[in-house]
């Protein structure tokens, strides 16, 4: 058989094709065909049938969540650039000059100052895209997106700032310098930095954690109608290697199953982390498709700039894109760093077809072929596709080079993230590259560049702020003060149960039950548990209030017979969220904070087993502090168990000694009823009626006893962290005092019967309610 050698584009092959090369030409020129005239709907039902067909003949089909390493969205359907490129890319510049400045100026007044330049380097494109034409500000009429920033590229932000008019030099100059007025926090920093940062980010994969719960939390309120859909966006910033902490990757689920089209990841892939490569012998594009596909999220890859372009369109065999996908990360990192002779002969020198591809390219033009991460046209496609898809969440996997345009400082390079350093040369290469109009003689100074106030640049980026709600990041609080109002919530707590037994836990549930009821605070109180409500007793408000589904209810649940079942609804007010408490404490947050988010004063409740509390999620408490989250932590079955066979590991003996280093977390360990009741008042009257910034860790117990009535006058001691229970008999010669609190009250209550009646001794009763507000008195 006989066939013809010469290309399409008149290209003579040396070898010619064998049978096989031949039938997979004409399968794919058919395809090719359909695409053309059936649309690529009809191709994809053509896939889909053959898939079948396959399948039914018995033929091994290898299911894949990869697609090949390229652009998802092509050329061809590229929307038009809306801004213009050229006062862009002069801004961009000059905020990469004043980042770099900001951190070289820092160390060489301090050489222990440090500070990262190569993470912005790397993410500048990714930013300014999304500042210049998608970031919506607090004026918006959407009430502007919520922004989890990568907190080592804040040298970024700040010198964005600095354009915006925001920040000055001084405050530049001030960089790490946190406790000085005016002073610029290290990473985001929202208790330092009040009115800028409204989310911690750099405790890595606390800001994805955050950011998922946070979205589906804005759906909550939706569907409850706290607040109006208007077409919020959550974005959230983050790196390739920050996906392997387990909290970056971990409720992902959670946002596929849940449909959160309300969120954007943005994954600044620059293939490397601390010490290395992210995957050297592998690729972490295209590992992190393959698990966000999987777990239902819409995925965009943004891999190659628009110098690939034509080079893909003359790629009739496939050629370039099969050596794309073979080469690995560590080879990409090694190309960035090579000269062009270099990627010449190791990746496209493969393949003599290859080699031909490029054989109009100079070794300079080679080098130079950028990833899509740096190019604007790119980033503009794949983020407007982000924020016009409906029904999944999505994610942007962007390639880029980390410190990109440091030269051999830091591209590319195997150094520490922290690099802080530039020599002259280097601070010389940096201003030639993006153009810096300062005087040669000045550069060694490393000043500061902001145009004048009229010019095209100032003028450009105040208009497009404007225009897309005003500043980003800003933290704005507008929520209203709320109030109990009354003492009636409260008072039978007060009163004691005489005989009867109960539990701390059981009158809590009581509690809350009541101010779900509560005409003025119900609508605002969000309880959350991530698993085993019916342990703490609260299925009785399963069919009152509802178990929150954005869904509804699709199923029939078996215990639908009983009084108490399982019912979910779309505007349910309890969250329960399954086996995570990293996740129940991120919706905590979310809602801790919805008074500065969303300006809803909403009330959290989250009530957890302590043997799971700060030990087990300390760092995201932390972030709660940060971020001044309100609300109310629970820790239950806290202290002496009734559970059979649960034993020590329920005793609550770390909780109450990791909170002491919060400043803003008051931890209680009530013992009684009433002490519980004056504590929960005393903290809506604090957080929501007077807006304190604090919030509350209060264990607990699972022991029922007789709870008694309150004694007079003991508010202040309660809330202050002691006061006498029981005062001795009579005045002795030796007179103990007995402190005791939370389980171990009862026990003192009984040693001082014991003191008095087989020793003689006399002693007080102290309940301790605070050791932490006791030792902070």
């Amino acid at each position: 058989m006989m066939y013809d050698t010469t290309l399409s584009d008149g290209t003579k092959l040396t070898n010619p094709p064998n049978e096989h090369d031949v039938e997979r030409r004409e399968w794919l020129d058919s395809f090719d065909y359909v695409i053309r005239h059936g649309g690529t709907p009809r191709a994809a039902e053509l896939l889909r049938a053959l898939r079948q067909r396959a399948m039914e003949q018995g033929v091994p089909v290898v299911m894949t969540l990869n697609t090949p390493y390229v652009n998802t969205i092509p050329r061809a359907q590229q929307p038009p650039f809306p801004g213009d490129r050229e006062i862009e890319r002069k801004i961009k510049s000059l905020i990469r000059w004043n980042a770099m400045a900001m951190v070289v100026r820092a160390n060489r007044r301090d050489a222990a100052i440090g500070g990262h330049i190569s993470t912005y380097a790397s993410a500048a494109t990714l930013y300014e895209v999304g500042f210049h034409h998608f970031f919506r500000g607090k004026s918006d009429p959407s009430g502007g997106d919520l922004i989890y920033f990568q907190g080592h590229a804040s040298p970024g932000i700040y010198a964005r700032a600095f354009l915006e008019g925001r920040f000055d030099e001084r405050n530049l100059d001030l960089f790490r310098h946190d406790l000085s007025e005016g002073g610029l926090t290290s990473y985001p920093h929202p208790w330092l930095m009040p009115d800028f940062w409204e989310f911690p980010t750099v405790s890595m994969g606390l800001g994805p954690i955050m950011a998922v719960y946070q979205a589906r939390f804005n759906r909550y309120l939706e569907d409850r109608g706290l607040k109006e859909n208007r077409g919020r966006k959550v974005w959230c910033f983050l790196g390739d290697g920050e996906t392997d902490e387990p909290e970056a990757l971990g409720s992902i689920s959670l946002a596929g199953r849940e449909k959160l089209d309300n969120l954007i990841f943005v994954i600044n892939c620059n293939l490397q982390r601390l010490d290395g490569p992210v995957r050297g012998n592998g690729k972490i594009i295209q590992e992190l498709e393959r698990v966000f596909r999987g777990a239902g999220w819409n995925v965009i890859k943004v891999i190659w700039g628009d110098d690939w372009d034509p080079l893909l369109e003359r790629d009739s065999d496939g050629l370039l894109v099969q050596r794309m996908n073979d080469a690995v990360d560590g080879d990409y990192q090694k190309y960035t760093v090579e000269p062009g002779s270099y990627t010449r002969e190791h990746f496209f020198g493969t393949n003599e077809n290859l080699l031909k591809l490029v054989e109009h390219l100079s070794d300079e033009d080679i080098r130079r072929l950028r990833r899509g991460g740096h190019d604007p046209e790119k980033v503009f496609a794949a983020y407007k596709a982000a924020v016009e898809h409906a029904g999944s969440p999505t994610v942007i996997l962007a390639k880029t080079i980390k410190g990109y345009g440091l030269g051999d400082v830091a591209e590319a390079r195997n150094i520490t993230h922290s690099q802080k350093k530039m020599d002259t040369r280097a601070v010389k290469e940096f201003a030639e590259r993006f153009r810096i109009p300062i005087p040669e003689e000045k550069l060694a100074e490393v000043p500061y560049y902001r145009p004048p106030e009229n010019s095209a640049e100032i003028q450009y980026l105040r208009e497009r702020r404007a225009a897309l709600g005003g500043p980003v990041p800003r933290r704005v609080i507008s929520s209203p003060s709320v109030s109990t109002s009354s003492d009636d919530l409260f008072d039978e707590f007060r009163a004691g149960t005489d005989s009867r037994e109960v539990s701390t836990t059981m009158v809590f549930v009581k509690i809350l039950a009541k101010l779900l009821r509560d005409e003025t605070l119900g609508k605002l109180i969000v309880p959350i548990v991530p698993d085993e409500a019916r342990t703490f007793g609260m299925e009785s408000l399963f069919r009152q209030f509802g178990i929150y589904s954005h869904v509804g209810q699709r199923y029939e649940p078996v215990d639908r017979e009983n009084l108490l079942y399982y019912r979910e609804a779309t505007d349910g007010q309890i969250i329960e969220e399954g086996i995570t408490e990293a996740g129940s404490m991120a919706s905590f947050i979310a809602a801790g904070t919805a008074y500065a988010s969303h300006g809803v004063p909403a009330i959290p409740f989250y009530i957890f087993y302590s043997m799971f509390g700060l030990q087990r999620m300390g760092d995201l408490a932390w972030a709660a502090g940060d971020m001044q989250a309100r609300g109310f932590l629970l820790g239950g079955t806290a202290g002496r168990t009734t559970l059979a066979g649960e034993g020590l590991q329920h005793q609550d003996g770390n909780s109450h000694v990791l909170a002491y280093p919060i400043p803003n977390l008051r931890a209680y360990d009530p013992a009684y009823a009433y002490e519980l009741a004056v504590i929960l008042r005393d903290g809506i009257e604090r957080m929501y009626a007077k807006q304190e910034n604090v919030f509350y860790y209060i264990t607990l117990m699972n022991e029922n006893y007789a709870q008694p009535p309150m004694p007079a006058g003991v508010e202040e001691g309660i809330l202050r962290g002691i006061y006498r229970l029981r005062g001795a008999e009579k005045s002795a010669k030796v007179h103990l005092h007995l402190l005791g609190s939370g389980a171990i009250l009862n026990e003192a209550v009984k040693a001082q019967e014991l003191l008095a009646e087989r020793f003689g001794v006399q002693a007080d009763v102290w309940s301790v309610t605070s050791y932490k507000e006791l030792h902070r008195d």
